[in-house]
């Protein structure tokens, strides 16, 4: 199983409203490096739910449902979709700050390639974030 964060601004998309729904599309990616992310996820992988520009933090897990197809959204097809479901609520809400001034993090895509919408998460990145939202 592999390991991602996915990024929404929650007035656009909110965790409660994708929890609501109960499913939704990850579309609308218009960078190569998060498009090739997606490409790469594999039903079953986890993803961190980022809650950007407002809140800016960790909120929840979703789970892949349904692998990279092309993204309704558009005909070029280029541009993929990849459909989650939700998984976990964290029970407390990870910050950017908090990740920021975890030296296990430094090297973190949320740190150091802050504006990629769709980012790799490594196994002991992961277990961090989880240690964090327990908030030991």
């Amino acid at each position: 199983m592999a390991y991602w964060l996915i990024k929404s601004e929650p007035f656009k998309y909110s965790w409660d409203q994708f929890v609501k729904d109960k499913k939704t599309f990850w579309d609308g990616v218009r960078n190569y490096g998060a498009r090739n992310n997606l490409r790469s996820m594999k039903k079953g992988d986890l993803a961190f739910w980022y809650h950007s520009n407002e809140g800016m933090e960790i909120v929840g897990i979703a789970k892949v449902v349904k692998e990279a197809y092309q993204d309704p959204t558009t005909e070029e097809t280029a541009w993929l979709a990849v459909d989650f479901a939700p998984h976990k609520k964290l029970k407390h809400p990870v910050t950017l700050k908090d990740v920021k001034s975890n030296t296990n993090l430094a090297k973190m895509e949320l740190v150091t390639q802050g504006r990629l919408s769709v980012q790799k998460v490594t196994d002991k990145e992961w277990n961090e974030i989880l240690k964090m939202s327990e908030g030991n």
